[in-house]
């Protein structure tokens, strides 16, 4: 079990921060930067979340297992898997990525086929939800660069997991956006 003590350290006054392994590293680190931008993704869920103010409840529990999930991903890239105390870190597994391939089985069950690009937008939940996907693509794009970094490594399950779920939360947007009725399409050319 986490407990936080005490909020501020100062240990990080230096630009280093600890990962889950004791090891320190800088803030720029590629590390820190790819479970950063999962925190940040977690955030926007939250707002995404707020926004949704239980209109769609079947929606707002997935997002909540989602954001408990993202806290393992976060936990899972602050423990490099060469780590001293990396043997039973906490990883994401198999089966956490199963179930967002599930779910968005279900949320496009209930949605109209595309026949256009989406614009990020309509209802406030459907905009935060778009925010979230966003961030959720550059921190898979961070995991990408830090796997490919010699001496790194990220788990083909934490890979999947944020690859998915950028795939929710598209698909939530829609459901958010009137299950697709309130969706504003690209017009390609619309402006010249």
């Amino acid at each position: 079990m986490v407990r936080l003590n005490k909020i501020y350290t100062r240990t990080g006054d230096d630009g280093t921060t600890g990962l889950a392994s004791g090891e320190r590293r800088s803030k720029a680190d590629l590390r820190v930067e790819a479970y950063g931008a999962i925190d940040e993704t977690n955030a926007a869920i939250g707002v995404a979340r707020a926004a949704l103010a239980e209109s769609e409840p079947t929606l707002v529990a997935m997002l909540a297992r989602i954001q408990n999930d993202l806290f393992d991903l976060g936990a899972d890239l602050a423990t490099p898997a060469d780590a001293p105390r990396a043997e039973g870190a906490l990883r994401i597994v198999d089966s956490q990525v199963k179930r967002l391939e599930q779910e968005i089985d279900q949320l496009n069950s209930e949605l109209q086929p595309l026949k256009s690009f989406i614009l990020p937008g309509g209802s406030n939940a459907a905009a935060a939800l778009h925010m979230a996907r966003t961030i959720a693509r550059r921190a898979e794009r961070t995991m990408v660069a830090l796997r490919a970094t010699p001496g790194e490594s990220v788990d083909a399950p934490a890979m999947q997991y944020v690859n998915r779920l950028s795939d929710l939360l598209f698909v939530a947007s829609r459901i958010a956006n009137d299950r697709g009725a309130a969706d504003i399409l690209w017009t390609p050319g619309q402006n010249r």
